[in-house]
This record gives C-alpha cells, structure tokens and sequence, in this order.
C-alpha cells in the first residue's frame, strides 16, 4: 500500500534539503505551488509541513512562509536500523531481556517530549540488550497509551518491538535523535556489568507519526567500550553535507 499523499509530500521536500536543493534559509515553495506540483489540498500541505517542522527541518508559520533551518538536517526513521536489524548486518547475534513493562503516570520529561500532561498514562519499557551475550545497551522507552497498549498483545523478547508495532497498524515515521555523554547510575551500572559514575553513550529519541505526533520518547544508554556511533558525511552536491548516523561496534 502506497504511503499518504501528504507522508510522500514530506518525503519529496525532505529529500530535496537533504540534497542542497532547498539550503538553510531557503524558502519552501508557497503553499499554492506545492498543492500544485503534487495535485493536493492545501489541508495536505499544510499536513505534510507539520510534519517537517516537527523533524525540526524547517521553521515558520502563522502567516510567515517556511524556511529551512540551520541545524543539522533531522534523521528519517526508516534509514535507522533497528539494534536487531544492524545487529544481525554486522555477523553479531542480538538478544534482549525485558526487564519491565508498566503503565504509570508520565513524568515531566517524557510528558513534554510526547506532548501530553504530566502524569497521563503512558507504558514504560525497560530492556537490556546484548551482542553475542554480552550486555550492551540499557533502553528505556515511554509510549503513548494507544500505542503502548499493544506491547502487552506480544513478547517484546521474540522480535523487534518496532517490526510488531508496525505489523499492527502503528505509524512510525519519523525519529529525531540527541547523542551525548552521560555518568552511569547505580542502576545502569549494575545491568550494564559496569561501574558507577562510568561514561555511557546515551541516545534520546523522539519518535514520530507520519502526522507528526509524539508516539514514544527514548532514553537508551551504550557502554561505549562495545558499541560506538560512527557519522558518515556525504557532500550533496552544491551546498553543505548531509550527515547520516549509523551504529557501530566497538
């Protein structure tokens, strides 16, 4: 089945920023062109701009026209492999062990990255992955109610959590994601076969339907001695690099 018309609209503009067509401060086309050029509404657009704007690729609105941003060009969800998926490309045998699933009231920080009130229902994931046995990454995941829901329909340990979602009718689309260092706490350090205060690699995702909303926050944390993120840079051609992040071994 073909992807929405506004989901390839966003695809379309997406694609051109990221090959220098549309550079930073450049201004989209107007509205009017674009529902020309792809034979759609003005409610379609405005749809797919959303979802731009929540990617943090372009800026504007009410009343001013869209620019692309100067920051770093965010991540489509599809181009990121899954730990399972990159996992099994590299020759490594993935495993996961769930540790917690549970319905509970959303804190400030996962409520502000979803969009909803504090203390909302949310369901809490918390899973220890591994390479060939050995402890890796300790993830730790925040899903909206509706779509949380459905973890408890089948063993997140069997398959990838992502691959399930999907299966079931779950809009996945879009993920951006912030990489920086963090001190492990008791808790991280004992899963993670670690030390206290030891740096850790920590991933935070917010990940997003083809409509823009917040579906899931992500806080997941990499002992760096095993797994390390590697930047490939590619120079699209007349303006600026398009950065495409994958996972690594150590």
């Amino acid at each position: 089945m073909a992807p929405p018309l506004h989901a390839r609209v966003s695809a379309a503009l997406r694609d051109r920023i990221a090959r220098g067509e549309l550079p930073p401060g450049a201004a989209l086309p107007s509205e009017a062109r674009l529902c020309e050029e792809f034979g759609a509404s003005r409610g379609t657009i405005r749809n797919a701009l959303a979802t731009l704007r929540h990617e943090g690729l372009i800026a504007g609105g009410q009343g001013k026209p869209p620019v692309v941003r100067d920051s770093a060009l965010g991540q489509p969800f599809e181009t990121l492999l899954s730990f399972t998926a990159w996992a099994r490309r590299i020759g490594r045998t993935p495993g996961q062990r769930t540790l917690e699933i549970a319905r509970r009231g959303a804190s400030a920080t996962v409520a502000d990255a979803l969009g909803i009130d504090e203390d909302t229902p949310v369901i809490e994931l918390l899973r220890l992955r591994s390479l060939d046995g050995e402890p890796v990454l300790l993830e730790r995941a925040a899903f909206v109610e509706p779509v949380g829901r459905l973890l408890f329909d089948f063993d997140p340990d069997a398959a990838s959590i992502y691959a399930s979602l999907a299966e079931r009718g779950v809009d996945l689309h879009a993920a951006r994601h912030t990489i920086d260092a963090i001190g492990a706490d008791p808790e991280d350090a004992a899963l993670l076969g670690t030390m206290p205060g030891a740096p850790l690699l920590r991933e935070r995702r917010r990940t997003l339907s083809s409509d823009g909303v917040p579906l899931e926050y992500g806080d997941d944390r990499y002992r760096p001695d095993r797994v390390s993120f590697t930047i490939d840079n590619t120079r699209p051609a007349g303006f600026g690099h398009d950065l495409t992040v994958v996972e690594d071994a150590g």
